[in-house]
Protein backbone atom coordinates (compact mmCIF):
# COMPACT_ATOMS: atom_id res chain seq x y z
CA UNK A 1 0.00 0.00 0.00
CA UNK A 2 1.54 3.12 -0.87
CA UNK A 3 1.44 6.12 1.85
CA UNK A 4 -1.05 8.36 -0.11
CA UNK A 5 -3.55 5.61 0.63
CA UNK A 6 -2.14 4.30 3.86
CA UNK A 7 -3.04 7.93 5.14
CA UNK A 8 -6.88 7.43 3.58
CA UNK A 9 -7.53 4.04 5.36
CA UNK A 10 -6.23 5.07 8.56
CA UNK A 11 -8.53 8.71 8.32
CA UNK A 12 -11.85 6.16 7.20
CA UNK A 13 -11.95 4.71 10.65
CA UNK A 14 -10.92 5.10 14.29
CA UNK A 15 -9.92 1.88 16.00
CA UNK A 16 -13.34 0.35 16.26
CA UNK A 17 -14.91 1.98 19.36
CA UNK A 18 -16.92 -0.03 22.07
CA UNK A 19 -20.64 1.60 21.57
CA UNK A 20 -20.57 2.83 25.73
CA UNK A 21 -22.09 5.77 27.70
CA UNK A 22 -25.00 8.14 26.70
CA UNK A 23 -25.41 10.37 23.99
CA UNK A 24 -24.95 14.04 24.46
CA UNK A 25 -27.53 15.32 22.73
CA UNK A 26 -31.17 15.82 23.96
CA UNK A 27 -33.44 13.02 24.88
CA UNK A 28 -36.34 13.74 23.70
CA UNK A 29 -39.95 11.53 24.19
CA UNK A 30 -40.02 8.67 21.73
CA UNK A 31 -43.22 9.76 19.19
CA UNK A 32 -45.83 7.46 19.26
CA UNK A 33 -45.43 5.55 22.60
CA UNK A 34 -48.67 6.78 24.03
CA UNK A 35 -49.80 3.58 21.29
CA UNK A 36 -49.40 0.52 23.34
CA UNK A 37 -50.97 -1.53 20.06
CA UNK A 38 -48.55 0.28 17.57
CA UNK A 39 -46.55 -2.09 15.20
CA UNK A 40 -42.52 -2.32 16.00
CA UNK A 41 -39.80 -2.59 14.06
CA UNK A 42 -36.18 -4.07 15.30
CA UNK A 43 -33.04 -2.98 14.85
CA UNK A 44 -30.54 -3.76 12.78
CA UNK A 45 -33.41 -3.52 10.21
CA UNK A 46 -31.07 -5.10 7.44
CA UNK A 47 -28.44 -8.07 9.32
CA UNK A 48 -26.22 -8.02 6.79
CA UNK A 49 -23.21 -6.13 5.34
CA UNK A 50 -24.63 -2.54 3.90
CA UNK A 51 -22.15 0.28 5.07
CA UNK A 52 -21.83 3.97 3.85
CA UNK A 53 -25.64 3.97 3.29
CA UNK A 54 -27.01 6.79 1.41
CA UNK A 55 -31.11 6.60 1.59
CA UNK A 56 -33.43 8.26 -0.98
CA UNK A 57 -37.46 8.47 -1.39
CA UNK A 58 -38.97 8.47 -4.73
CA UNK A 59 -42.72 8.77 -4.64
CA UNK A 60 -43.57 5.68 -3.08
CA UNK A 61 -40.19 3.87 -2.64
CA UNK A 62 -37.21 4.09 -0.86
CA UNK A 63 -33.97 2.78 -1.72
CA UNK A 64 -30.54 2.85 -0.21
CA UNK A 65 -26.98 2.53 -1.92
CA UNK A 66 -23.75 0.75 -0.20
CA UNK A 67 -20.37 0.20 0.01
CA UNK A 68 -19.14 -3.02 -1.47
CA UNK A 69 -15.34 -2.30 -2.11
CA UNK A 70 -13.16 -5.13 -4.29
CA UNK A 71 -16.91 -6.84 -5.39
CA UNK A 72 -18.65 -7.01 -8.47
CA UNK A 73 -21.44 -5.88 -9.62
CA UNK A 74 -20.84 -2.96 -6.79
CA UNK A 75 -23.31 -0.34 -5.51
CA UNK A 76 -26.11 -2.49 -4.67
CA UNK A 77 -29.23 -0.72 -4.58
CA UNK A 78 -31.86 -1.71 -1.97
CA UNK A 79 -35.07 -1.00 -2.38
CA UNK A 80 -38.00 -0.95 0.36
CA UNK A 81 -41.91 0.16 0.63
CA UNK A 82 -41.87 1.10 4.76
CA UNK A 83 -37.89 1.40 5.53
CA UNK A 84 -37.97 -1.46 7.27
CA UNK A 85 -38.22 -4.79 5.30
CA UNK A 86 -35.56 -4.31 2.08
CA UNK A 87 -34.55 -6.13 -1.05
CA UNK A 88 -31.28 -5.86 -3.19
CA UNK A 89 -32.88 -4.70 -6.68
CA UNK A 90 -29.66 -4.14 -8.89
CA UNK A 91 -26.28 -2.29 -8.48
CA UNK A 92 -25.16 1.14 -9.88
CA UNK A 93 -21.67 -0.31 -11.24
CA UNK A 94 -21.84 -3.29 -13.20
CA UNK A 95 -18.56 -4.10 -13.40
CA UNK A 96 -15.07 -2.37 -11.61
CA UNK A 97 -13.40 -1.53 -14.82
CA UNK A 98 -11.24 0.69 -12.95
CA UNK A 99 -7.26 -1.24 -14.05
CA UNK A 100 -6.38 -4.88 -13.87
CA UNK A 101 -6.62 -5.43 -10.21
CA UNK A 102 -9.87 -5.59 -10.31
CA UNK A 103 -9.68 -8.57 -12.54
CA UNK A 104 -7.24 -10.31 -10.33
CA UNK A 105 -4.96 -9.38 -12.97
CA UNK A 106 -1.31 -8.71 -12.19
CA UNK A 107 -2.61 -7.44 -9.08
CA UNK A 108 -5.54 -6.81 -6.47
CA UNK A 109 -8.07 -4.30 -5.52
CA UNK A 110 -8.80 -6.01 -2.32
CA UNK A 111 -10.46 -3.16 0.20
CA UNK A 112 -10.53 -0.56 -2.99
CA UNK A 113 -13.14 0.19 -5.25
CA UNK A 114 -16.40 0.96 -4.35
CA UNK A 115 -16.08 3.41 -1.08
CA UNK A 116 -18.48 5.74 0.28
CA UNK A 117 -20.68 7.00 -2.80
CA UNK A 118 -24.13 8.76 -3.49
CA UNK A 119 -27.44 8.05 -5.24
CA UNK A 120 -29.64 10.51 -6.09
CA UNK A 121 -33.10 10.79 -8.39
CA UNK A 122 -33.57 13.76 -11.01
CA UNK A 123 -37.34 14.04 -11.56
CA UNK A 124 -36.49 16.42 -14.46
CA UNK A 125 -35.18 13.52 -16.96
CA UNK A 126 -36.51 10.73 -14.46
CA UNK A 127 -33.11 9.50 -13.99
CA UNK A 128 -31.18 8.11 -10.72
CA UNK A 129 -27.56 9.08 -10.32
CA UNK A 130 -24.80 7.31 -8.94
CA UNK A 131 -21.59 9.07 -7.77
CA UNK A 132 -18.24 7.63 -6.28
CA UNK A 133 -14.47 8.14 -6.29
CA UNK A 134 -12.18 5.47 -7.52
CA UNK A 135 -8.57 4.98 -6.07
CA UNK A 136 -8.68 8.38 -4.60
CA UNK A 137 -7.94 9.07 -8.56
CA UNK A 138 -11.44 10.29 -10.86
CA UNK A 139 -14.77 10.41 -9.77
CA UNK A 140 -17.46 8.17 -11.52
CA UNK A 141 -21.23 8.94 -12.22
CA UNK A 142 -23.42 6.38 -13.66
CA UNK A 143 -26.68 6.51 -14.28
CA UNK A 144 -30.34 4.71 -14.97
CA UNK A 145 -34.00 5.45 -15.32
CA UNK A 146 -34.83 1.85 -13.23
CA UNK A 147 -32.52 0.68 -10.13
CA UNK A 148 -32.76 -2.68 -11.61
CA UNK A 149 -30.46 -1.21 -14.78
CA UNK A 150 -29.22 -0.97 -17.01
CA UNK A 151 -26.84 1.14 -15.56
CA UNK A 152 -23.99 3.13 -18.37
CA UNK A 153 -21.47 5.44 -16.95
CA UNK A 154 -22.34 9.01 -17.94
CA UNK A 155 -18.96 10.33 -17.59
CA UNK A 156 -15.63 10.74 -15.41
CA UNK A 157 -14.61 13.93 -13.43
CA UNK A 158 -10.92 14.37 -12.45
CA UNK A 159 -11.84 15.69 -9.23
CA UNK A 160 -11.54 12.54 -6.89
CA UNK A 161 -14.94 13.40 -5.04
CA UNK A 162 -14.05 11.51 -1.92
CA UNK A 163 -16.96 10.23 0.60
CA UNK A 164 -19.22 11.75 -2.24
CA UNK A 165 -23.01 13.27 -1.50
CA UNK A 166 -24.84 14.55 -4.24
CA UNK A 167 -27.57 16.99 -4.16
CA UNK A 168 -30.55 17.65 -6.83
CA UNK A 169 -31.00 20.85 -6.02
CA UNK A 170 -35.14 22.28 -6.22
CA UNK A 171 -34.02 24.32 -9.19
CA UNK A 172 -32.14 20.88 -11.02
CA UNK A 173 -28.91 22.07 -10.00
CA UNK A 174 -26.44 19.48 -9.40
CA UNK A 175 -24.01 19.59 -6.33
CA UNK A 176 -21.49 17.55 -4.14
CA UNK A 177 -20.67 17.41 -1.07
CA UNK A 178 -17.37 15.48 -0.17
CA UNK A 179 -13.79 15.79 1.40
CA UNK A 180 -12.26 14.63 4.73
CA UNK A 181 -11.84 17.02 7.75
CA UNK A 182 -12.21 19.94 4.98
CA UNK A 183 -15.28 19.83 3.34
CA UNK A 184 -15.78 21.26 -0.11
CA UNK A 185 -19.17 21.72 -2.09
CA UNK A 186 -18.83 21.04 -6.05
CA UNK A 187 -21.28 22.03 -8.79
CA UNK A 188 -21.89 20.46 -11.67
CA UNK A 189 -22.53 21.25 -15.14
CA UNK A 190 -26.62 21.04 -16.02
CA UNK A 191 -26.04 17.27 -17.57
CA UNK A 192 -23.77 16.35 -14.62
CA UNK A 193 -20.80 15.70 -17.13
CA UNK A 194 -18.29 18.11 -15.89
CA UNK A 195 -17.38 20.33 -12.40
CA UNK A 196 -18.41 23.78 -12.99
CA UNK A 197 -17.09 25.05 -9.44
CA UNK A 198 -15.38 24.22 -6.45
CA UNK A 199 -14.56 25.26 -3.19
CA UNK A 200 -14.03 24.38 0.70
CA UNK A 201 -16.88 24.99 2.44
CA UNK A 202 -15.91 23.95 6.05
CA UNK A 203 -12.81 22.77 8.05
CA UNK A 204 -13.42 20.80 11.04
CA UNK A 205 -12.27 21.93 14.37
CA UNK A 206 -9.54 20.36 16.41
CA UNK A 207 -11.82 19.25 19.29
CA UNK A 208 -13.50 16.95 16.35
CA UNK A 209 -10.98 15.72 14.57
CA UNK A 210 -12.12 13.82 11.14
CA UNK A 211 -15.26 14.42 9.69
CA UNK A 212 -16.47 12.39 6.26
CA UNK A 213 -19.19 10.66 4.96
CA UNK A 214 -20.77 13.85 3.46
CA UNK A 215 -24.29 13.67 2.55
CA UNK A 216 -25.92 16.59 1.39
CA UNK A 217 -29.80 18.14 1.47
CA UNK A 218 -32.08 21.02 1.04
CA UNK A 219 -34.49 21.18 3.38
CA UNK A 220 -36.66 24.28 4.20
CA UNK A 221 -34.73 26.21 2.02
CA UNK A 222 -32.11 25.47 4.56
CA UNK A 223 -28.87 23.30 3.20
CA UNK A 224 -27.75 21.07 5.30
CA UNK A 225 -24.23 18.21 5.17
CA UNK A 226 -24.38 15.31 7.33
CA UNK A 227 -20.86 13.72 8.48
CA UNK A 228 -19.59 11.05 10.30
CA UNK A 229 -17.02 10.98 12.71
CA UNK A 230 -15.32 7.57 12.51
CA UNK A 231 -16.07 5.43 13.82
CA UNK A 232 -18.09 7.07 16.89
CA UNK A 233 -20.14 9.96 16.28
CA UNK A 234 -22.28 12.15 13.67
CA UNK A 235 -22.30 15.93 12.91
CA UNK A 236 -24.34 18.11 10.71
CA UNK A 237 -23.39 21.71 9.04
CA UNK A 238 -26.15 23.75 8.17
CA UNK A 239 -26.40 26.90 5.93
CA UNK A 240 -28.98 29.22 5.55
CA UNK A 241 -26.93 31.16 2.43
CA UNK A 242 -26.63 29.01 -0.24
CA UNK A 243 -24.73 25.40 -1.23
CA UNK A 244 -21.67 27.52 -0.77
CA UNK A 245 -22.18 28.28 2.89
CA UNK A 246 -21.25 29.90 4.97
CA UNK A 247 -21.96 26.92 7.28
CA UNK A 248 -22.33 26.08 10.98
CA UNK A 249 -21.74 22.48 12.77
CA UNK A 250 -23.77 21.08 15.56
CA UNK A 251 -23.25 17.49 16.65
CA UNK A 252 -26.02 14.59 15.93
CA UNK A 253 -24.86 12.06 18.16
CA UNK A 254 -21.50 11.26 20.12
CA UNK A 255 -20.70 7.59 21.59
CA UNK A 256 -24.12 6.68 21.69
CA UNK A 257 -24.93 3.43 22.92
CA UNK A 258 -26.15 1.18 19.67
CA UNK A 259 -28.81 -1.40 19.04
CA UNK A 260 -26.38 -4.63 18.92
CA UNK A 261 -24.83 -5.88 21.63
CA UNK A 262 -21.10 -5.73 21.46
CA UNK A 263 -21.21 -3.37 18.77
CA UNK A 264 -20.62 0.07 17.95
CA UNK A 265 -21.76 3.40 17.99
CA UNK A 266 -24.88 3.85 14.58
CA UNK A 267 -23.19 6.57 12.54
CA UNK A 268 -22.08 7.19 8.56
CA UNK A 269 -25.65 6.75 6.89
CA UNK A 270 -28.57 9.21 5.64
CA UNK A 271 -31.80 10.75 6.44
CA UNK A 272 -35.07 10.81 4.69
CA UNK A 273 -38.46 11.89 4.71
CA UNK A 274 -41.45 9.67 4.56
CA UNK A 275 -44.14 10.88 2.93
CA UNK A 276 -46.51 12.14 5.84
CA UNK A 277 -43.25 14.59 6.33
CA UNK A 278 -42.01 11.99 9.72
CA UNK A 279 -37.89 11.82 9.29
CA UNK A 280 -35.64 8.88 9.95
CA UNK A 281 -31.89 8.41 10.34
CA UNK A 282 -30.62 5.16 8.67
CA UNK A 283 -27.17 4.29 10.04
CA UNK A 284 -24.85 1.42 10.55
CA UNK A 285 -23.48 -0.19 13.16
CA UNK A 286 -19.86 -2.18 13.19
CA UNK A 287 -20.70 -5.45 14.00
CA UNK A 288 -17.72 -7.53 13.44
CA UNK A 289 -17.24 -9.80 12.07
CA UNK A 290 -20.42 -9.93 10.22
CA UNK A 291 -20.12 -6.01 8.83
CA UNK A 292 -21.84 -3.24 9.24
CA UNK A 293 -25.48 -4.07 9.81
CA UNK A 294 -28.29 -0.82 9.18
CA UNK A 295 -29.91 0.57 11.92
CA UNK A 296 -32.94 2.98 11.49
CA UNK A 297 -33.87 6.00 14.09
CA UNK A 298 -36.68 8.36 13.85
CA UNK A 299 -35.33 11.86 13.69
CA UNK A 300 -37.37 15.21 15.22
CA UNK A 301 -36.56 18.81 14.28
CA UNK A 302 -35.67 21.63 16.96
CA UNK A 303 -37.57 25.05 15.94
CA UNK A 304 -33.92 26.68 14.77
CA UNK A 305 -33.59 23.59 12.01
CA UNK A 306 -31.73 20.72 13.61
CA UNK A 307 -31.78 17.39 13.58
CA UNK A 308 -31.98 15.21 16.92
CA UNK A 309 -32.37 11.80 17.05
CA UNK A 310 -34.92 9.92 19.05
CA UNK A 311 -33.77 8.00 21.78
CA UNK A 312 -34.57 4.91 23.82
CA UNK A 313 -33.56 5.14 27.54
CA UNK A 314 -30.48 7.28 26.75
CA UNK A 315 -29.29 4.86 23.72
CA UNK A 316 -30.64 4.04 19.66
CA UNK A 317 -33.48 2.06 20.24
CA UNK A 318 -33.17 -1.51 19.70
CA UNK A 319 -36.94 -1.48 18.49
CA UNK A 320 -39.15 1.31 17.58
CA UNK A 321 -43.04 2.43 16.24
CA UNK A 322 -43.09 1.37 12.51
CA UNK A 323 -42.84 4.34 9.72
CA UNK A 324 -46.41 5.25 8.76
CA UNK A 325 -46.46 4.96 5.24
CA UNK A 326 -48.84 4.00 2.43
CA UNK A 327 -49.38 0.07 1.84
CA UNK A 328 -46.22 -1.92 -0.12
CA UNK A 329 -47.39 -2.68 -3.42
CA UNK A 330 -45.88 -6.34 -2.24
CA UNK A 331 -44.12 -8.01 -0.12
CA UNK A 332 -39.95 -7.46 -1.10
CA UNK A 333 -37.27 -10.18 -1.66
CA UNK A 334 -36.32 -11.95 1.04
CA UNK A 335 -32.27 -11.73 1.60
CA UNK A 336 -32.55 -15.30 2.67
CA UNK A 337 -33.92 -18.69 0.84
CA UNK A 338 -33.10 -20.60 -1.37
CA UNK A 339 -31.56 -20.12 -4.98
CA UNK A 340 -31.28 -22.77 -7.57
CA UNK A 341 -30.06 -20.50 -10.61
CA UNK A 342 -32.72 -20.52 -13.08
CA UNK A 343 -33.26 -17.94 -15.78
CA UNK A 344 -30.43 -16.29 -17.71
CA UNK A 345 -28.68 -13.89 -15.30
CA UNK A 346 -27.76 -14.09 -11.20
CA UNK A 347 -29.83 -12.59 -8.27
CA UNK A 348 -28.32 -9.56 -7.37
CA UNK A 349 -28.14 -11.03 -4.10
CA UNK A 350 -24.96 -12.44 -5.41
CA UNK A 351 -21.47 -10.54 -5.89
CA UNK A 352 -18.14 -11.83 -7.20
CA UNK A 353 -14.48 -11.48 -5.46
CA UNK A 354 -13.19 -9.19 -7.88
CA UNK A 355 -14.73 -8.73 -11.53
CA UNK A 356 -15.37 -12.78 -13.11
CA UNK A 357 -13.82 -14.06 -16.56
CA UNK A 358 -17.82 -14.23 -18.11
CA UNK A 359 -16.60 -17.07 -20.57
CA UNK A 360 -16.39 -19.05 -17.81
CA UNK A 361 -19.64 -19.40 -15.67
CA UNK A 362 -23.06 -19.46 -16.55
CA UNK A 363 -26.26 -20.24 -14.86
CA UNK A 364 -29.55 -21.85 -15.86
CA UNK A 365 -29.38 -25.57 -14.56
CA UNK A 366 -28.08 -24.42 -11.86
CA UNK A 367 -24.61 -22.95 -11.67
CA UNK A 368 -21.36 -23.67 -13.60
CA UNK A 369 -18.42 -22.52 -12.38
CA UNK A 370 -15.50 -23.71 -14.79
CA UNK A 371 -11.91 -23.29 -13.53
CA UNK A 372 -10.96 -19.93 -14.71
CA UNK A 373 -6.94 -19.25 -12.49
CA UNK A 374 -4.49 -21.96 -11.91
CA UNK A 375 -3.38 -21.05 -8.42
CA UNK A 376 -2.64 -22.37 -4.99
CA UNK A 377 -4.25 -18.86 -3.33
CA UNK A 378 -8.12 -19.11 -2.85
CA UNK A 379 -7.23 -14.89 -2.49
CA UNK A 380 -6.13 -14.61 -6.51
CA UNK A 381 -8.63 -17.66 -7.62
CA UNK A 382 -11.04 -15.29 -10.05
CA UNK A 383 -15.14 -16.52 -10.51
CA UNK A 384 -15.27 -16.73 -6.49
CA UNK A 385 -18.81 -15.86 -5.74
CA UNK A 386 -20.03 -14.59 -2.58
CA UNK A 387 -23.58 -14.24 -0.45
CA UNK A 388 -23.44 -11.77 3.19
CA UNK A 389 -24.03 -13.86 5.88
CA UNK A 390 -27.24 -13.28 7.31
CA UNK A 391 -27.07 -12.31 11.49
CA UNK A 392 -27.25 -13.01 13.86
CA UNK A 393 -26.09 -17.10 13.03
CA UNK A 394 -27.42 -18.19 9.56
CA UNK A 395 -26.28 -21.29 7.43
CA UNK A 396 -25.77 -22.08 4.00
CA UNK A 397 -26.02 -25.59 2.50
CA UNK A 398 -24.81 -26.17 -1.22
CA UNK A 399 -25.90 -28.92 -3.57
CA UNK A 400 -22.71 -29.80 -5.70
CA UNK A 401 -22.24 -32.10 -9.03
CA UNK A 402 -18.31 -32.38 -8.57
CA UNK A 403 -18.12 -35.30 -11.44
CA UNK A 404 -16.16 -32.46 -14.09
CA UNK A 405 -13.57 -31.39 -12.04
CA UNK A 406 -10.13 -32.33 -13.23
CA UNK A 407 -6.79 -33.41 -10.98
CA UNK A 408 -5.53 -30.41 -9.48
CA UNK A 409 -8.78 -28.58 -8.54
CA UNK A 410 -10.19 -27.07 -5.67
CA UNK A 411 -13.73 -26.01 -5.34
CA UNK A 412 -16.45 -25.46 -1.94
CA UNK A 413 -17.81 -23.40 0.61
CA UNK A 414 -15.89 -20.81 2.24
CA UNK A 415 -16.06 -18.35 4.13
CA UNK A 416 -14.52 -15.14 3.20
CA UNK A 417 -12.57 -12.45 4.42
CA UNK A 418 -9.20 -11.44 5.62
CA UNK A 419 -8.89 -14.51 7.71
CA UNK A 420 -10.64 -17.55 5.95
CA UNK A 421 -11.68 -21.38 5.82
CA UNK A 422 -13.73 -23.70 3.85
CA UNK A 423 -14.96 -26.86 3.29
CA UNK A 424 -14.75 -28.84 0.18
CA UNK A 425 -13.31 -31.04 -2.73
CA UNK A 426 -9.81 -31.51 -3.79
CA UNK A 427 -9.50 -34.34 -6.47
CA UNK A 428 -5.82 -35.74 -7.13
CA UNK A 429 -5.06 -38.03 -8.95
CA UNK A 430 -8.22 -39.38 -9.74
CA UNK A 431 -9.60 -39.52 -6.48
CA UNK A 432 -11.89 -36.67 -5.11
CA UNK A 433 -11.67 -35.95 -1.05
CA UNK A 434 -13.71 -33.46 0.74
CA UNK A 435 -11.77 -31.72 2.99
CA UNK A 436 -12.13 -28.51 5.68
CA UNK A 437 -8.93 -25.95 5.15
CA UNK A 438 -8.22 -22.94 7.62
CA UNK A 439 -5.40 -20.69 7.60
CA UNK A 440 -6.17 -18.63 4.41
CA UNK A 441 -4.75 -15.48 5.51
CA UNK A 442 -3.65 -11.66 4.63
CA UNK A 443 -1.45 -9.11 5.96
CA UNK A 444 -3.06 -5.38 6.12
CA UNK A 445 -1.45 -4.47 3.02
CA UNK A 446 -3.56 -7.06 2.16
CA UNK A 447 -1.09 -9.82 0.57
CA UNK A 448 -1.65 -13.44 0.77
CA UNK A 449 0.33 -14.94 4.10
CA UNK A 450 -1.47 -18.03 4.15
CA UNK A 451 -2.97 -20.26 1.50
CA UNK A 452 -4.70 -23.33 4.04
CA UNK A 453 -3.88 -26.04 5.45
CA UNK A 454 -6.22 -29.42 5.60
CA UNK A 455 -8.01 -29.62 8.79
CA UNK A 456 -9.74 -32.87 8.22
CA UNK A 457 -11.04 -35.09 5.00
CA UNK A 458 -12.90 -38.00 4.32
CA UNK A 459 -14.00 -39.78 1.27
CA UNK A 460 -16.07 -37.79 -1.60
CA UNK A 461 -18.10 -40.97 -2.85
CA UNK A 462 -20.51 -40.08 -6.17
CA UNK A 463 -20.64 -37.18 -8.27
CA UNK A 464 -22.93 -35.05 -5.71
CA UNK A 465 -22.08 -33.73 -2.51
CA UNK A 466 -23.91 -31.38 0.15
CA UNK A 467 -21.42 -29.24 1.63
CA UNK A 468 -23.06 -26.45 5.07
CA UNK A 469 -21.06 -23.80 6.99
CA UNK A 470 -22.93 -22.17 9.69
CA UNK A 471 -21.50 -18.52 11.16
CA UNK A 472 -22.26 -17.19 14.46
CA UNK A 473 -21.94 -13.08 13.89
CA UNK A 474 -22.43 -11.51 16.33
CA UNK A 475 -19.76 -8.57 17.69
CA UNK A 476 -18.24 -8.37 20.30
CA UNK A 477 -16.08 -11.66 20.62
CA UNK A 478 -14.64 -14.06 18.31
CA UNK A 479 -17.19 -15.95 17.07
CA UNK A 480 -17.55 -19.66 15.72
CA UNK A 481 -18.60 -20.99 12.72
CA UNK A 482 -18.70 -25.05 11.72
CA UNK A 483 -18.65 -26.80 8.68
CA UNK A 484 -20.15 -30.36 7.53
CA UNK A 485 -21.10 -32.06 4.66
CA UNK A 486 -23.96 -34.73 3.64
CA UNK A 487 -24.02 -37.91 1.14
CA UNK A 488 -28.16 -36.98 0.86
CA UNK A 489 -28.53 -33.75 1.66
CA UNK A 490 -30.17 -35.40 5.07
CA UNK A 491 -27.85 -36.21 7.15
CA UNK A 492 -24.68 -34.29 7.54
CA UNK A 493 -21.50 -35.11 9.32
CA UNK A 494 -19.14 -32.59 11.21
CA UNK A 495 -15.67 -32.11 9.27
CA UNK A 496 -12.98 -30.00 11.13
CA UNK A 497 -12.65 -28.14 14.48
CA UNK A 498 -14.58 -24.50 14.75
CA UNK A 499 -13.54 -22.07 12.61
CA UNK A 500 -13.53 -18.74 14.64
CA UNK A 501 -13.83 -15.76 12.68
CA UNK A 502 -12.00 -12.50 13.07
CA UNK A 503 -13.67 -9.72 13.97
CA UNK A 504 -10.94 -7.54 12.84
CA UNK A 505 -12.17 -4.23 11.01
CA UNK A 506 -9.59 -3.11 8.92
CA UNK A 507 -10.71 -4.88 6.01
CA UNK A 508 -14.37 -3.02 6.05
CA UNK A 509 -16.26 -5.92 4.53
CA UNK A 510 -17.40 -8.42 6.79
CA UNK A 511 -17.67 -12.28 6.33
CA UNK A 512 -19.25 -13.84 3.30
CA UNK A 513 -20.13 -16.96 1.89
CA UNK A 514 -18.48 -17.70 -1.60
CA UNK A 515 -18.48 -20.58 -3.82
CA UNK A 516 -15.74 -21.31 -5.92
CA UNK A 517 -13.49 -23.53 -7.99
CA UNK A 518 -10.13 -23.37 -8.77
CA UNK A 519 -7.27 -25.00 -10.57
CA UNK A 520 -3.91 -25.94 -9.39
CA UNK A 521 -2.69 -27.74 -12.36
CA UNK A 522 -4.41 -26.86 -15.68
CA UNK A 523 -7.69 -25.45 -16.48
CA UNK A 524 -10.68 -27.17 -17.99
CA UNK A 525 -12.27 -28.90 -14.87
CA UNK A 526 -16.04 -27.41 -13.75
CA UNK A 527 -18.84 -28.00 -10.82
CA UNK A 528 -22.21 -27.36 -10.97
CA UNK A 529 -24.10 -25.78 -7.77
CA UNK A 530 -27.50 -26.53 -8.62
CA UNK A 531 -28.97 -25.32 -4.87
CA UNK A 532 -28.26 -22.83 -2.41
CA UNK A 533 -30.07 -21.99 0.51
CA UNK A 534 -29.29 -19.57 3.12
CA UNK A 535 -30.93 -20.40 6.57
CA UNK A 536 -31.79 -18.98 10.09
CA UNK A 537 -32.63 -20.92 13.18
Amino acid sequence: MDLSCSRHYLSRRHALTAAAGLATGAILPLAGTSRAAAAQYANPVIWQDFADIDVIRVGNTFYASASTMHYSPGAPVLRSYDLVHWEIAGHSVPVLDFGAKYDLNGARGYVRGIWASSLAYRPSNRTFYWLGQIDFARTYVYTATAVEGPWSRLTTISTPYYDAGLLVDSDDTLYVAYGNTTISVAQLSPDGRTQVRAQPVFTAPSSVGTLEGSRFYKINGQYYIFLTRPANGQYILKSSGGPFGPYTMRQVLLDLRGPIPGGGVPHQGGLVQTQNGAWYYLAFVDAYPGGRMPALAPVTWTPDGWPVVQLVNGAWGASYPSPAVPPPPRQVTPMTGVDTFEGTTLKPRWEWNHNPDNTKWSVGDGLTLSTATVTGDLYWARNTLTHRIQGPTSTATVQLDHSAMRDGDRAGLALLRDSSAWIGLKRDGGVTRVVTVSGLTMDTNWNTTGTGYELASAAARGSRIWLRASADIRPGAARPATFSYSTDGITFTRLGPDFSLGNDWRFFMGYRFALFNHATRALGGAVRVTRFELSTP
